[in-house]
């Protein structure tokens, strides 16, 4: 690559960064992403071939910049909570990126072409795995994140999950780049038909195979009729505080009161719909719960699903759990959690705690350190402190019939690997129940629906989904969204999913890609340190 001028550097750079942000805007295609990374991966090279002049961390900001614009301009909504948690996210996750980028780009300047451009695979691919498991975790810009929306090329995803679709999107922008930069300095692609049928292989073959299964895809009949309630209040002004509980109730009624019928199975409610902190050990007592009841006695099928706010009494023991508080006076401790609860014909009440939680909000990454700290978190679940969680994903189960139901809560949706952990504990059906008013009227609560597509046709589960403000709606077992809900209206939504028993591949076998590419990438980061080392040894 001969001469690139620094102006035009910083142009290659604001183009990748804006082929990034698209995807995760209505009205693009995530097939962008296919050529998002071309203008970054030319600045790479650039210096690759100059590496001699320059040094190596000048890839890294040239990174820092694209990747700090596509976390600024997609995810620019969460300053509607806190500007210093917003910016925290900003700074962090474009460093993360930066410098998987970076590794890159020093592994290809040791070791060459061929393993350089297989490390970026590799790497990036392995940080969105790790990403999506350790404790600071806010993977909401995973590659394959971007084709949520285009649910007819990505049926795909029931074999490989979308972190399958990093290595796939990577490699396609590096056979384009060698393709093009290729033609460019031999005038002719004789010596590229190798690559070029090999990328129309990796770019048609999951396409091809993906628009076949989605209009030949016919779902088991499993009928079950759900009625859906988004009472569209206001998380800062009246959800904790301007209205009563009581109050709160009395909307969710009024609107499930309007469509449940003689066939209604399950009413779903929203994401903390019931915010009073109600004790888990006497919920059979509990005022609200109880009116909900009254209300599921009315009709002959009706089970009623929604979120509380919930705490549980261990009693005089030893300090049960990590986040348990113990009592200020009493010898007892006690654990608070983001919940879901179902209410039925019985006396027994099933209760799910939400895991997956929000770092800041809901979980202190060191209770003791970062305890002072809570006035400047993201607040966008409506608390803060350390809610306790359980240990393996459960099930609310029809006390009569066949049905299982797992509730995501929130932000579980956006891990696919951990979705799947409802099914092998049997959910037939999934319901996400959320709180996306946090965010008001920007492209976050949009973003947050599609990733339940992207469940949908990974699990091949039909979704209901309750916001407590738009969208709620259906999601078949393709990943179509159907009856959706408009943003800041109170609304409810009646309408027929089918359950399904059936286990895809990948809720049997995970992230198996990402597992072998993270093998490989050890391997790589370790050659590549080796290389270093015996190269300084022959300077000095």
């Amino acid at each position: 690559m001969g001469a690139l001028k620094k102006s035009h550097r910083f142009i290659l750079a604001g183009l990748s960064a804006l082929l990034l942000i698209l995807p995760w805007n209505t009205g693009f295609s995530g097939i962008i992403l296919l050529i998002a990374f071309i203008p970054l991966l030319v600045i790479e090279r650039y210096y690759y071939e100059n590496k001699e002049k320059n040094r190596s961390v000048v890839a890294f900001l040239y990174a820092y910049i694209v990747f700090l614009i596509w976390n600024l301009a997609t995810t620019y909504w969460i300053v509607n909570a806190t500007m210093a948690g917003a910016i925290v996210a900003f700074v962090l996750n474009s460093l993360f990126m930066a410098i998987v980028f970076w590794l890159f780009h020093i592994t290809h300047r040791a070791l060459g072409n061929r393993i350089g451009y297989f490390s970026l695979v590799v790497y990036w691919t392995s940080f969105e795995y790790l990403y999506m498991h350790v404790t600071v975790s806010w993977p909401w810009l995973n590659i394959g994140n971007g084709l949520a929306k285009d649910i007819k090329l990505i049926q795909w995803f029931e074999l490989t999950g979308s972190l399958s679709a990093t290595p796939w999107i990577l490699s396609i922008n590096i056979l384009l780049l060698l393709i093009i930069s290729g033609y460019v300095h031999l005038g002719t692609l004789r010596k590229k038909v190798l690559e070029l049928v090999f990328l129309i292989i990796l770019i048609f073959l999951p396409i091809s195979y993906s628009l076949i299964r989605f209009y030949t895809y016919t779902e088991t009949k499993n009928p079950y009729e759900i009625v859906i309630v988004q009472p569209n209040i206001d998380p800062y002004n009246e959800k904790f505080g301007g209205l009563s509980t009581q109050e709160q109730l009395d909307i969710i009624l009024r609107l499930a009161d309007s469509m449940t019928g003689p066939e209604t199975e399950y009413i779903v409610g929203p994401e903390t719909a019931l915010d009073n902190n109600m004790w888990e050990n006497s919920l059979g007592i509990n005022p609200y719960i109880l009116q909900i009841k009254d209300f599921v006695n009315q009709y002959p099928k009706a089970k009623f699903i929604l979120g509380i706010q919930s705490m549980y009494n261990y009693g005089k023991v030893s300090q049960p759990t990590v986040t348990a508080r113990q009592f200020r006076d009493a010898d007892a401790w006690w654990d608070s959690y983001n919940a879901s609860v179902q209410v039925d014909k019985t006396n027994k009440y099933q209760v799910y705690h939400k895991s997956k939680l929000v770092i800041g909000v809901e979980k202190m990454p060191s209770l003791k350190i970062i305890k002072s700290l809570e006035k400047l978190i993201i607040n966008i679940g409506g608390s803060t402190g350390s809610y306790g969680t359980q240990k393996e994903r459960s099930t609310l189960n029809d006390p009569q019939g066949p049905a299982k139901v797992g509730t995501l809560i929130c932000y579980e949706s956006i891990y696919g690997e951990f979705v799947t952990d409802y099914i092998k504990k049997g959910a037939n059906i999934l319901f996400v129940i959320t709180n996306d008013g946090w965010w008001g009227n920007t492209p976050g609560y949009k973003q947050h629906l599609t990733y339940s597509s992207l469940r949908a046709i990974e699990t091949r589960r039909s979704f209901a989904r309750s916001a407590n403000t738009g969208i709620s709606c259906f999601i078949n077992q393709k990943g179509e969204i159907l009856q959706a809900t408009n943003w800041w209206e109170p609304a409810v939504i009646k309408g027929v999913i089918n359950s399904n028993e059936k286990i895809t591949y990948y809720v049997k076998h995970g992230n198996f890609i990402s597992r072998i590419l993270s093998f490989f990438a050890a391997l790589i980061f370790l050659y590549t340190i080796v290389a270093l080392l015996i190269k300084k040894k022959k300077q000095t």
